[in-house]
C-alpha cells in the first residue's frame, strides 16, 4: 500500500493527528486508526469470495467517505465501482478519479438533479428512483446537459423506507425510464437494510429470503414486459451470503466489512458465533485524561468522536475494563481492578463505524505499531 503524507509543513496536533513513521504511542488522541493488516485482510476476503462466485462488488463508500479507500477497493479488492448515499459524496469521489458511481438513494431536488446530470458528463452515474415525477425531472435535466443517467428502480423489500412496491409498480416505473430520453433502465435495487443487524442467523435469513422472493418476482415481471435487468443489486455486510447464494443478485453493496464495528460483531453466523470472517480494523485511539477514583477512569473520547446510536464502544482486547458512559468530550471507563493510569492509551471499537468516521478528518493507517499512511476522510460532512 502506498503511503500518503500530509506534508512536512503541517504540525501534528494542529492539522493532523500523526506523521508518517511516527510510533503509535505518539499519535495524538482522540484519533481514528486503521489497522492496515486487518483492513487488507477484510478487503481481500470479500473480493475473493465474490470473485469466485462470479458476482460484482459495488463497495459502499458511505462507510468510509474516503477517496483513498474507494480506490483501494477498486484496485485491490475487486470492486467494479462504488455506492454513495448522497450526491455531494459522489461529487467528491468523481473529483478524486472514481468513474463508476451509484447513488443508492433518491435525488429529487431540482438543483441537485441538475448537478447529477452535470456529474454524469464526467463519470458513469447511476441513481435509484421510486417516483414517476422524479423520472420526468431526471430525464429533462439529462437532456439539457446532454448526459446519460442510468436508473435502478428501487423496491421496498422489507425495510419500510424508500422504494415502490415489488411487481407491477416497479414494472410501470421501469417502462417510463426506458421510454425517457437521457435515461437508461439499468435494473433493480432491492436492499433490505433492516435485516443487516438481525442477530440470529435463521431470523436474518428469513427476512432476506422474503426480500429475494420479492426481487425475483419483480425481475420476472420485468422480463415479461421485455425489460432486462443488467444490475440486480442489494445486500450488506450482515446478509451478503444469502444474496450471493440466491442465483439472482449480481451486484452486492457491502460497506462495513472493511472496518467492522461492535454492533456488527453481535450478529451471529450459522454456528451461533459472532461473524468472524472480517476483523476489527477501525479503532478510536483514546487516552486516559483523569483518574481520580480507583474504580473509574475518564478518557478523551466522547460523543464528538464516537457515534453511539448502535451502542457504546467496546474496549479492544480487554475484558477487565468497560466503556460505560459518555458526554460530549469524555468517556467513562469502569476500572474495577484499578489498572488504568493517567495518559494510558486504549483502542476502542466504535458501536457504529459509518457515523463515527464522519466525525473525523483523518484516518491514521497503522502497521506494526507505526504510522504508515494518512488518508483524509474526503467526503466528511457531505450529506447534501
Amino acid at each position: 500500500m502506498k503511503p500518503s503524507s500530509p506534508g512536512k509543513a503541517l504540525v501534528v496536533g494542529f492539522d493532523v493527528p500523526a506523521r508518517i513513521g511516527m510510533p503509535l504511542a505518539e499519535v495524538v488522541t482522540p484519533a481514528l486508526l486503521i489497522d492496515l493488516d486487518a483492513f487488507e485482510h477484510n478487503v481481500a476476503t470479500l473480493g475473493q469470495q465474490l470473485g469466485l462466485a462470479g458476482l460484482r462488488l459495488r463497495a459502499h463508500s458511505k462507510t468510509h467517505k474516503s477517496v483513498d479507500i474507494a480506490r483501494y477497493q477498486i484496485d485491490r479488492g475487486g470492486a467494479c465501482g462504488i455506492c454513495c448515499q448522497k450526491l455531494s459524496e459522489a461529487e467528491v469521489m468523481v473529483a478524486g478519479g472514481i468513474d463508476d458511481v451509484l447513488i443508492s438513494n433518491q435525488v429529487v431536488d431540482p438543483a441537485r438533479i441538475e448537478r447529477l446530470a452535470m456529474l454524469a458528463l464526467r463519470a458513469r452515474m447511476l441513481i435509484c428512483v421510486d417516483d414517476s415525477d422524479n423520472v420526468t425531472n431526471l430525464s429533462a435535466a439529462a437532456v439539457r446537459q446532454g448526459a446519460s443517467i442510468e436508473c435502478l428502480v428501487e423496491i421496498d423489500c422489507g425495510a419500510g423506507r424508500c422504494g415502490v412496491g415489488p411487481g407491477q409498480a416497479a414494472v410501470s416505473l421501469a417502462q417510463q425510464i426506458a421510454a425517457s430520453p437521457g435515461l437508461k433502465f439499468a435494473g433493480l435495487q432491492a436492499y433490505q437494510g433492516k435485516a443487516q443487524h438481525i442477530r440470529e442467523y435463521a431470523a436474518r435469513g428469513q427476512a432476506i429470503t422474503a426480500a429475494i422472493t420479492q426481487a425475483r418476482t419483480t425481475v420476472d415481471d420485468l422480463a415479461a414486459a421485455g425489460l432486462r435487468c443488467d444490475i440486480i443489486a442489494g445486500a450488506g455486510t450482515g446478509s451478503y451470503h444469502f444474496e450471493a447464494a440466491s442465483n439472482l443478485y449480481n451486484e452486492l453493496q457491502c460497506g462495513s466489512y472493511i472496518f467492522m464495528d461492535a454492533d456488527y460483531q453481535r450478529v451471529l453466523d450459522q454456528s451461533g458465533q459472532p461473524i468472524s470472517e472480517f476483523e476489527n480494523s477501525l479503532f478510536l485511539w483514546t487516552s486516559i485524561m483523569s483518574k481520580t477514583r480507583p474504580d473509574m477512569a475518564i478518557c478523551d473520547a466522547g460523543l464528538k468522536v464516537l457515534s453511539v446510536d448502535s451502542g457504546l464502544p467496546r474496549v479492544f482486547a480487554r475484558d477487565d475494563i468497560e466503556y460505560v458512559n459518555c458526554s460530549d468530550e469524555h468517556g467513562t471507563i469502569a476500572d474495577p481492578h484499578n489498572r488504568l493510569k493517567l495518559n494510558q492509551k486504549l483502542k476502542l471499537v466504535p458501536g457504529h463505524c459509518d457515523p463515527t468516521c464522519n466525525l473525523h478528518d483523518w484516518y491514521v493507517g497503522i502497521r506494526n505499531d507505526t504510522v504508515e499512511c494518512l488518508w483524509p476522510v474526503s467526503a466528511r460532512g457531505k450529506a447534501f
